[in-house]
């Protein structure tokens, strides 16, 4: 895939909402589409040269209003392929995350926002690090989580895992809330993301009667 420098990044970008779907810059997301409005989105984003989609949680105001997240992630699609009834398996790599400055008002039957990418120029850089990473520690805690929640996975792949890709790659699989998936999105650091995994799993663990937590 070539870099993508702030550059190459629109001021307007298609946006697809969709609850408890979390991307993360250098994570991939796989998406089945089928409701035409996202597959008219897909056919408009294969022209542009950017081919980017901007993931954002959907949220609901007290009044009940439908709005959007201030925090989205966009990915650029670099997998694609049609089923014979016509779905589209995608592929989205992340990019960046942006903000929202306002939604954009126009014939596109998807949503499309006017977004700022400036407070994440971070995201576009190398792998990031996170120096007071313990892995063993950490291993014990996910696995003890894995076992409450009878989720299975791939513990070899995990073990050798950058801590970047494991900790990214949770953040996108468990099954956190919405409003968690959001807090681990607007995370400033891997570092915060990880501490976040880590309380939201001790929490978990706590609320199923497990007591034991990570120092």
């Amino acid at each position: 895939m070539p870099m993508i420098t702030s550059a190459d990044l629109p001021d307007t970008i298609p946006v697809f909402p969709l609850p408890g779907a979390l991307m993360l810059p250098r994570a991939r997301l796989p998406l089945h589409i089928f409701e035409p409005r996202y597959l008219a989105m897909i056919e408009d984003c294969l022209k542009t040269s950017h081919r980017l989609i901007g993931m954002i949680q959907p949220r609901e105001t007290p009044a009940g209003e439908k709005r959007l997240q201030a925090i989205g992630c966009a990915g650029r699609l670099t997998g694609f392929s049609e089923t014979e009834d016509g779905r589209y398996m995608i592929t989205l790599s992340g990019i960046s995350r942006y903000r929202v400055k306002e939604e954009v008002q126009g014939f596109a039957p998807y949503r499309r926002c006017l977004v700022d990418w400036a407070p994440f120029a971070r995201d576009l850089g190398p792998t990031e690090d996170d120096p007071g990473f313990r892995r063993e520690e950490f291993m014990g805690l996910l696995a003890r989580y894995f076992s409450r929640l009878n989720l299975s996975t791939d513990w070899d792949s995990l073990k050798e895992a950058e801590a970047e890709l494991l900790i990214n790659s949770l953040s996108m699989l468990c099954p956190f809330s919405p409003e968690d998936k959001q807090a681990l999105l607007e995370a400033p650091t891997l570092t915060t993301r990880r501490e976040t995994i880590v309380t939201l799993i001790e929490f978990a663990l706590r609320a199923s009667g497990e007591e034991e937590t990570l120092q």
